[in-house]
């Protein structure tokens, strides 16, 4: 009688997670319950399960990523992602990774074990065949023994037929094998190229920035290959243990074109709405001017000029977030992040008075510089501190905490506000997303966490978020030290 397959589940709703484990247990499932990413990470090493069934955000991080990372080390492990409410961008991540899908609520026992057996289904139909092509050639090289002619016709066969470029080096950067996409991408000849070293005899310098400037701690683990003819390439380079590395190459040029037509649609229209809108503020402080107004006619004329003001601030919010994105803006000087939150708290005194917040900073010196751009870091501080001025109610308490550990620097922004819903948590770094315990009367785009998570992420940093509905909200932004990747030492 063969083993029941494994389930794992990376959940952090107990009620969820109690009915995915007796639903999957009542077919006679097995289950694994991972309580953080090292536990996950721990058993997907010692046990292989089946599938791993994972919540929308896990351990503080957001479960495309944790998803993106797994399929690094196991490309065919299916997984399925459960989240409170599909939207858009959570659907067009799924489908760019090539997960199994997605189950939200309202959930019946026989939606979890169906949404289960389809996934296994496909993953056992898509992924046995190469699944056991890989162990089985990976334990032949590994022992160094010997394939058939008719075994290495048929590797090779799998190995040229895969689209994307790819190539494997040894442990001193010699090539070892490139398929025929890697070829045709670089002018090489895929047998003649093997036992080169590969900055011989790849000169493209957007690929030896990457081989040069990437070890197994980077940060920077992608690096676009822009080509002479437009096309745009996503590279990655990888340590194989035992082996040495691998470089991969998607085309992305489909995908930097629709990017570059959102950009300048938004630009577009953003610009052209500007002239307008000058014109109608103009008129509207000049109204005043022709003669007195009666109360109601005062009380209508504040409403224009504060709605006006209100889309004014939403076109340049989304002119900033399009250029952060589009990468316009990415010089780069040591700056130090305390002398930048000095800034913040001068800028906000006036709000932080006028509601008598108390404001308690913790720094532990020394903080290391950082390598960044200054402007773009004075907008986190601005949003994220503002934010929680913002939201406190009258006489509360703002704490801002900066501390080192390691190779990063921590900021961390609590506040006694409102708090945010679980429900809302997943998506407040969305694009116009607002809290739904928020009052209409508090002025916002719901562009300004999404325009701080960008930054952050283009400096290589993480954000997050703890929050307890009607208890207040704790922000943490962690941003590394050594921006700039460490060269390799060759051997």
């Amino acid at each position: 009688m063969s083993k029941p397959d494994l389930i794992l589940l990376a959940l952090e709703d107990s009620a969820i997670l109690k009915l995915m484990d007796s639903a999957l247990h009542a077919v006679k499932y097995e289950t694994a319950i991972a309580k953080d990413t090292q536990s996950l990470s721990r058993i997907l090493q010692e046990a292989s399960p089946a599938l791993v069934l994972i919540g929308e955000t896990f351990g503080g991080h957001d479960s495309l990523k944790i998803s993106r990372e797994l399929l690094e080390r196991f490309p065919t492990l299916p997984i399925l992602i459960y989240t409170q409410k599909a939207t858009p961008e959570l659907t067009k991540g799924i489908f760019r990774l090539g997960l199994s899908g997605y189950i939200s609520p309202p959930l019946k026992t026989d939606d979890i074990i169906d949404a289960v057996e389809n996934s296994l289904r496909n993953a056992h139909r898509v992924g046995d065949w190469l699944r056991h092509e890989v162990k089985r050639t990976t334990a032949s090289l590994e022992k160094r023994a010997q394939i058939s002619e008719a075994e290495r016709l048929r590797l090779d066969a799998v190995f040229n037929s895969i689209h994307d470029s790819v190539m494997l080096l040894d442990k001193e950067n010699k090539i070892l094998l490139v398929n025929p996409a890697m070829g045709r991408a670089f002018g090489l000849d895929p047998k003649a190229a093997v036992g080169m070293p590969v900055l011989d005899a790849v000169t493209h310098p957007d690929i030896q920035a990457l081989i040069t400037r990437t070890d197994i701690d980077d940060p920077l683990k992608y690096h676009e290959v822009s080509f002479p003819d437009g096309r745009v390439g996503n590279a990655q380079m990888t340590a194989i243990r035992d082996v040495g590395y691998a470089i991969t190459m998607q085309d992305i040029t489909y995908l930097k074109e629709i990017d570059r037509i959102r950009s300048e649609f938004v630009h577009t229209v953003s610009h052209d709405l500007r002239s307008p809108l000058t014109s109608v503020i103009g008129y509207a402080e000049l109204v005043e001017r022709t003669g007195p107004l009666n109360e109601n006619q005062r009380d209508f004329l504040n409403h224009i000029q504060d709605s006006i003001q209100h889309i004014t601030d939403l076109i340049n919010d989304l002119l900033d977030l399009g250029s952060i994105e589009a990468g316009l803006d990415m010089r780069r000087e040591y700056v130090q992040l305390e002398g930048i939150l000095r800034y913040t708290l001068e800028m906000l005194q006036g709000q932080i008075k006028s509601k008598h917040i108390k404001v308690q900073t913790d720094i532990a010196s020394p903080i290391p510089a950082l390598r960044a751009n200054p402007t773009r870091l004075r907008q986190v501080l601005d949003n994220v501190v503002g934010n929680a001025i913002k939201y406190s109610h009258a006489n509360g308490e703002v704490k801002i905490s900066i501390h080192s550990e390691g190779d990063q620097i921590i900021l961390q922004v609590v506040d006694q506000g409102p708090g945010i819903s679980p429900a809302d948590q997943p998506h407040i770094f969305d694009k116009f997303y607002r809290g739904s315990n928020i009052s209409s009367d508090i002025a916002g785009s719901g562009l300004g966490l999404a325009i701080v998570k960008t930054i952050v992420e283009s400096h290589q940093g993480r954000i997050w978020l703890e929050s307890t509905a009607g208890k207040g909200s704790s922000f943490f932004i962690v941003l590394p030290i050594q921006s700039e990747p460490v060269q390799v030492v060759k051997k």
